[in-house]
């Protein structure tokens, strides 16, 4: 593979204007995860009762049972931000992937200071998310169970539909049945359907004084029966590892329930990360030779001006060499093959607007990697494919159609980055959320919509005019129909907004993408090999 050379001006005053702004989207990225972590409406009050009762934060539970100086891979940080007057900052639920004995698991725990570790519609997503995650990846689920189970005034929310509460006891019944186990320590009120969720694990922890099981608890059993029961007696750990048998072991600390997870860890026979080689072409991993610190004088501040693709994926990649797939034809996505922490990849990015002959050539690299069973990986930034009569006229319907045919069909692992715009079909030619690809990360700098705000305000003002059959309408009229569609698109197409309902993985900083590839490839690397059917290339 060769070294790209870069025409990046570190010097130049765009590169420094690109910095800065730049800088301003990594510090609100920033400020709104730590709010995620210790912010929200209440929260001082409920952080200070949890302490109170000698429990210990959610994330340093995770830091507890995960090996020393290990890197742990949080998802959706942000989900649920911004909505329900963000009164549950990170959907109230804490997913990541982290390693145990240098076995990779998924965790799933519950953040008790966001009311009560109850479940509201974006942390039933949060959690079915990680779930399903897991089983893609052969990883093993650890629930830190503290919560009283779906938060009722939003019940037709959370319920009764096929993705909501009964989905998360679904997959981890199915998990179970297929090997990958399933464990819980139980940390703090499990009510109502959140009892179902240590019920259903291989192995059950519970911590004496602070983990409860129960699906009524004493309120209930007070209205229904009339019977008065303190919480403990009702539902405490002893009586449930003695007497009922729902939990296995009975600790007396946090400390000491992590000490015997580990232990419960080292018993399920999982391959570690370090002992298998895995089926996907692997070298020992080098750094990239360009600095990915300068990615950020790359982007372009005025995000309706596009950024050379090469520059970011030498940035990205080992020792900053690919080889680029037919690079003289269809420029506007670019094709190439190179290595992340020494795992082969094809990478597909985009270099613009998407026309037949990129189409035709995304295509026939996709069917390569499928052929020779070469992860891809997708970086979105594109306004979609290209309109008019001449594109028409060249068949961008139908090759588009082959490109988004061969995304959906290619059985390889897909990993997907959006770097900047994915608008319309462009964002399902590159694997966006619905084509399933195993993670889908943005950056603070990205936007995804049908169309961009200022295409909607020309196009959805004119429909609304012709709607109006010929109507008079004043300057201003017109200026607030404008105002009003320009205002919702933009709103719409905040990475924010699509982060807060999971539309990806987690906004990450773009220096740190290298860095968690590397662990979505590793995870890749030790599962099965994809189905060796026929892989026929059809050259296009």
């Amino acid at each position: 593979m060769r070294q790209f050379t870069t025409a990046i001006d570190t010097g130049s005053a765009r590169f420094a204007e690109n910095l800065a702004a730049y800088e301003a989207d990594l510090a609100i990225l920033r400020e709104r995860i730590q709010f995620a972590i210790d912010g929200g409406r209440g929260r001082e009050r409920s952080i200070a009762r949890h302490l109170d009762r000698g429990k210990v934060m959610v994330r340093e539970r995770i830091d507890m049972v995960i090996d020393a100086e290990s890197p742990f891979l949080e998802l959706s940080s942000l989900a649920g931000f911004g909505q329900v007057d963000d009164a549950f900052p990170g959907a109230g639920i804490v997913t990541g992937i982290g390693l145990v004995h240098g076995v990779p698991w998924m965790f799933i725990a519950n953040d008790a200071t966001v009311k009560g570790g109850s479940l509201f519609p974006a942390g039933i997503k949060k959690h079915v998310r990680a779930q399903d995650i897991a089983a893609e990846n052969g990883l093993g689920c650890i629930y830190l169970v503290d919560s009283g189970g779906a938060f009722l005034p939003m019940q037709d929310e959370v319920f009764p539909d096929k993705d909501h509460f009964g989905g998360t006891f679904y997959r981890q019944a199915r998990m179970s049945a297929q090997g990958l186990p399933q464990l819980s320590v139980v940390l703090g009120g499990c009510t109502a359907g959140g009892a179902y969720v240590p019920a259903l694990s291989d192995e059950v922890i519970m911590v004496e004084g602070i983990g409860r099981i129960f699906l009524g608890g004493p309120p209930i059993v007070k209205a229904a029966l009339g019977e008065i029961v303190e919480p403990d007696d009702l539902g405490g750990a002893e009586l449930h590892t003695r007497e009922s048998g729902v939990s296995d072991y009975r600790v007396s600390t946090e400390a000491e329930a992590y000490g015997l997870l580990r232990t419960i860890c080292e018993t399920t026979n999982l391959t570690r990360a370090d002992q298998s080689a895995g089926w996907l072409d692997s070298v020992a991993p080098e750094p990239p030779a360009l600095d990915p610190a300068e990615i950020g004088g790359i982007i372009n501040a005025d995000t309706r001006i596009p950024f050379d693709a090469h520059e970011i994926i030498a940035r990205l990649v080992d020792g900053s060499r690919f080889t680029e797939f037919k690079p003289e034809y269809g420029a506007s996505i670019i094709c190439t093959f190179a290595r992340v922490w020494g795992h082969l990849v094809g990478v597909i990015a985009n270099d613009g607007i998407i026309f037949s002959e990129a189409a035709l050539k995304a295509t026939h690299f996709i069917e390569l990697c499928e052929q020779r069973s070469i992860p891809l990986l997708f970086l979105q930034n594109t306004s979609g494919y290209m309109v008019g009569r001449d594109s028409e006229v060249a068949g961008i319907a139908k090759h588009g159609a082959k490109m988004v045919a061969a995304v959906a069909n290619a059985r390889v692992p897909k990993f997907t980055v959006l770097i900047g715009g994915s608008y319309g079909a462009g964002n399902y030619g590159m694997c966006g959320r619905g084509f399933g690809p195993r993670f889908l990360f943005a950056w603070p700098n990205s936007r995804i919509a049908t169309m961009a705000a200022d295409t909607a305000e020309t196009v959805l003002t004119d429909i609304r005019l012709g709607g109006m059959k010929g109507a008079e309408t004043t300057e201003d009229e017109l200026a607030a129909i404008r105002a009003e569609i320009r205002g919702q698109y933009e709103e719409q197409s905040d990475p924010y907004y699509a982060t807060s309902r999971l539309w990806d993985d987690g906004l990450i900083e773009p220096t740190a993408t290298r860095d968690v590839l590397g662990l979505c490839l590793a995870l890749a690397a030790r599962g099965p090999a994809p189905d060796q059917g026929d892989k026929i290339v059809y050259r296009m």
